[in-house]
């Protein structure tokens, strides 16, 4: 929304739109109302071909208002953009909507029931797929309709005081009424016939149990061509998501030529067991691999993909040992649970907590639950304003949550996480070849660089291919975004990273070529060089390090001589004032940055033009009145024209600076050392003239724990042992190393 309120001139953004506001309670006369409100809806946006959030919302007003052939026009414009990216999926992006058209006018040009007519516009459109997106069709007709209708509910609480509507609030009615309306309308007939093309395309055999070795039973999907001739690679999918696209990607491999297997963490599915996520993923993905193995269909050629979540369980799967059958691991956006999830440099971050119920709610998702961002966002500042104990949170929400409290015993990386994925000498036996994918704006960047970094140090030999580029945390698992978090990506990192897995898989598995991309082990995009480099080692990225010290309010590139002292205090119990910030933003590019319990570092321009290129790091020294603190560094690029570009950041536990497993109180009084190394990486040009700038911080917001620096259990800790601020004196030999290339 954030992005089509940009796209709006202002005069637009206040115009309000004639709507009965009596349609939130009637729905017979909501259904009379969208037409009319989506027509005039659509003589608001402006005219953007080359923007999708544009295209998107414009084919869907187009639906919503009745204008069926115009809105099959802007299907094939979006299309059209989208296929620059991804040229193998365009075809099949929003079938549904292209059906739901052509019913209806088929409907009235023929005069025969809605149901009828479906049946010759869903065969219609299926034919004009190809052999290489056509196993995706499930996903667009089998949706939710339950958590749609939820959604629409959701927003059809809107307080309106006359009969009129804002613009932003009409597109999203707009376009939630009339999902909900057509897939509620199509599920139902879509079913038998998605049924009919899959028996006739493959062989699915969905309800499989598979047992383990602790005698539990994990719910596995096998997809084969329905022309097997003989025993095939397999693709193999490990996933706490049990949804309708895991058919789908079982499919996929199977249209690809591979078997395809998806297997779901135990306790979901048809798995009896009760869901726990992390916990028992690498066991029970080892265990499938080793049943695969043994089934006539499989070559003994196995490969392992998937992000996030689906990144971390490659990883838990071969920490006790490859199985021989694995031949290798396409890790996206690879989670380190206990490092980067659901906490972050040993700072428990709220928007985990939601994330819990989704996946161990039922069998499936709980969409429902999860969809409810009101909900969360008003726990978040519940319990913020009310300064209780981070334990509580639960409470505050009134359902208990035992995996939340299980989480909270162990705010250390100890043994409990270090259990659940490799760690240290588990990396010197991963020898199988290795492609890695992140994003400079990932979310879980630090967790695959961490994957990364462990397994070149561990094993130093080991094949393993890196990829990364101005992407965020789907853009480097599936398809790149052409805009991420408002910034217009280089063209030649316009790609589709799910068409490179195939290809690596193509060439492990089936002996094909190496992928083109894949010409070093290192293999990133400059940002403003619209250029791919190749290395062979992180290190060869950068070839110098500008070293700067926080010295009253410059970044000085000169060793302070005299000792100096800068003076911050932050009353940890104030709710007042707006919260801190250290995450990826959006837009990444602004003309202010937020410096609330914070101090603001500036340096001067540069003299020439130079690539930041890594992570930079550095070290604090601080003396403190308490314990602990949170910190934050957040550094950015300001352009000579006044724009503020986020390059990087930290967020991070003091006591932890010394290493994540133990924990080291600070003496209040005495001077500390606080190194800090785990932030994201970046590549970007820095022009000449800009200025680089740091703000460090101390870390106070609605969205994670916060440390009132008793030294005690941060989990137990509320405003009631906080009696005093928290006094820091920054000394200037702090200082922040940022590698670069000149």
């Amino acid at each position: 929304m954030a992005i089509l309120c940009a796209m709006m001139t202002g005069s637009a953004m206040s115009q309000q739109l004639a709507f009965p506001r009596a349609a939130l309670k009637d729905s017979s006369l909501l259904a009379k109302a969208i037409p009319a409100l989506a027509t005039a809806a659509l003589q608001t946006l402006e005219d953007n071909d080359n923007h999708s959030p544009y295209l998107i919302n414009r084919f869907v007003l187009q639906v919503a208002a009745e204008k069926y052939v115009a809105a099959l026009h802007s299907i094939e414009a979006y299309r059209r953009y989208y296929a620059a990216t991804d040229p193998d999926m365009a075809g099949i992006r929003f079938i549904q909507y292209q059906t739901w058209c052509e019913t209806k006018l088929l409907q009235a040009k023929c005069g025969r029931p809605f149901k009828y007519c479906f049946k010759s516009s869903f065969s219609n459109t299926f034919s004009q797929l190809s052999h290489g997106n056509n196993f995706d069709i499930d996903s667009w007709f089998l949706v939710d309709t339950t958590a749609l209708h939820t959604d629409l509910k959701r927003t059809l609480v809107l307080p309106l005081a006359t009969d009129s509507i804002s613009v932003s609030d009409a597109i999203s009615l707009c376009k939630k009424y009339t999902a909900w309306r057509i897939h509620t309308t199509m599920v139902p007939l879509a079913v038998p016939l998605l049924a009919t093309i899959n028996q006739s395309h493959y062989r699915i055999n969905d309800s499989l149990l598979v047992p383990t070795r602790d005698g539990t039973q994990i719910s596995v999907i096998v997809a084969r061509p329905a022309k097997q001739s003989g025993p095939l690679p397999v693709i193999f999918f490990f996933t706490i998501y049990t949804e309708t696209k895991n058919l789908n990607i079982a499919k996929e491999a199977a249209a690809k030529g591979y078997i395809g297997v998806v297997a779901n963490t135990r306790g979901k599915r048809h798995s009896p067991q009760e869901p726990v996520p992390y916990e028992h993923d690498g066991n029970d993905a080892y265990d499938v691999i080793d049943w695969i193995s043994r089934q006539s269909w499989c070559n003994g050629r196995i490969g392992m993909y998937g992000g996030s979540y689906v990144g971390f369980t490659q990883w838990a799967a071969v920490k006790n040992g490859v199985h021989p059958a694995l031949k290798t691991i396409v890790p996206s956006a690879a989670v380190v649970p206990g490092f980067d999830v659901p906490k972050e440099n040993n700072i428990f971050m709220n928007f985990v907590y939601s994330w819990i119920p989704y996946v161990t709610n039922n069998k499936f998702l709980d969409n429902e639950t999860y969809d409810d961002r009101q909900r969360w966002q008003q726990l978040n500042f519940n319990w913020y304003n009310s300064g209780a104990a981070y334990s509580s949170m639960d409470s505050i929400d009134g359902i208990p949550d035992k995996i939340f409290h299980r989480w909270l015993q162990h705010p250390a990386y100890d043994t409990y996480w270090q259990n659940m994925t490799a760690y240290r000498n588990d990396f010197s036996h991963i020898n199988i070849p290795i492609l890695s994918t992140t994003g400079y704006f990932d979310g879980a960047q630090i967790g695959a660089m961490y994957y990364f970094r462990e397994h070149l140090k561990y094993n130093p030999h080991a094949t393993h291919y890196f990829v990364i580029g101005p992407y965020d945390h789907l853009g480097c698992q599936h398809v790149s975004s052409p805009y991420v978090s408002g910034m217009k990506i280089d063209s030649v990192a316009n790609l589709s990273i799910h068409r490179l897995i195939y290809e690596w898989f193509d060439y492990i598995l089936k002996d094909g070529r190496k992928p083109a991309l894949l010409k070093d082990k290192i293999n990133y995009e400059v940002i403003g060089d619209n250029q791919w480099k190749h290395v062979p080692t992180l290190g060869g990225m950068n070839n110098d390090t500008l070293t700067f010290y926080l010295d009253s309010s410059k970044l000085s590139s000169i060793r302070p001589v005299i000792s100096r002292q800068m003076d911050i205090q932050v009353d940890l119990t104030e709710r007042s004032n707006n919260a801190t910030i250290n995450a990826i933003l959006s837009p990444l590019m602004d003309t202010t940055v937020n410096s609330i319990n914070g101090l603001r570092f500036e340096s001067s321009p540069l003299k020439e033009d130079l690539t930041i290129n890594g992570s930079f790091l550095g070290q604090l020294q601080a003396i403190i009145n308490k314990k602990d603190m949170d910190i934050g560094v957040n550094l950015y690029e300001l352009t000579s024209d006044g724009q503020y570009f986020q390059l990087s950041y930290f967020v991070g536990r003091a006591s932890y600076a010394h290493g994540l497993e133990e924990r080291q109180l600070l003496i209040p009084g005495s001077i500390s050392s606080i190194p800090f190394s785990n932030t994201r990486m970046i590549s970007k040009r820095i022009r000449k003239g800009s200025r680089f700038v740091a703000i460090l911080n101390i870390n106070k917001s609605p969205f994670e724990q916060i440390n009132y620096g008793t030294g005690g259990d941060v989990s137990q800790e509320s405003v009631a042992g906080a009696d005093t601020p928290l006094h820091v004196r920054w000394l200037n030999s702090s200082y922040i190393a940022i590698p670069v290339n000149r």
